[in-house]
């Protein structure tokens, strides 16, 4: 059972690794161009942070070896991509983005290993670094689904008008006589 539960982490490693290099083709066209253009660094500053508190859990979690691999082979693409973000970038987004990488990537990481080691116990550790990367995962990929709240309101409105419309619609079956409006010589 043990290698069966290797062999599908190996699977999802190999998809994970996938989905850190998906961006690579907007990177290209970063270095190609030259310029960030109208990219934002957040996705990638975000996805640094949540790969490296991963990598932190895997290696404090005893039998997570393959946690701590995919997600270290994941924070170092994402460095990587955040210095390119940071070499291609105008002087103003890239001071923006080396104060966010500051605060973030290090401030936060380093309060996060350093509270965590020093004042929790190994188990305590385990568990609040776990929540603390699956509360960022689901900030992290949920966020986009906010795009969708303007549409949810338009949805419940189409709901109520096609429920009136529903409701007080006339068919060809009704028995009513429809009058012309103007009067007619033809019978």
């Amino acid at each position: 059972m043990e290698d069966i539960s290797f062999i599908i982490g190996i699977i999802g490693n190999i998809i994970s690794a996938l989905l850190f290099l998906s961006p690579a083709k907007t990177f290209v066209r970063i270095v190609r161009n030259r310029s960030t253009e109208e990219f934002e660094s957040f996705p990638y500053v975000a996805t640094l942070l949540s790969s490296s508190i991963w990598t932190y859990y895997g290696i404090i979690k005893p039998g997570a070896i393959l946690v701590s691999t995919v997600n270290g082979f994941g924070a170092l693409v994402q460095l990587v991509y955040v210095s390119l973000f940071l070499f291609f970038a105008p002087p103003s987004k890239m001071a923006t983005t080396a104060m966010f990488v500051g605060v973030v990537d290090v401030g936060c990481l380093g309060a996060i290993l350093s509270i965590s080691w020093f004042f929790l116990n190994v188990d305590m550790r385990i568990t609040v670094i776990g929540l603390i990367g699956a509360a960022l995962n689901i900030v992290m990929y949920g966020s986009p689904l906010a795009a969708l709240v303007p549409n949810a309101i338009g949805f419940i409105l189409g709901a109520v008008q096609l429920t009136v419309y529903a409701k007080y619609r006339t068919t060809s079956d009704d028995k009513q006589h429809n009058e012309p409006l103007i009067g007619s010589s033809i019978p």
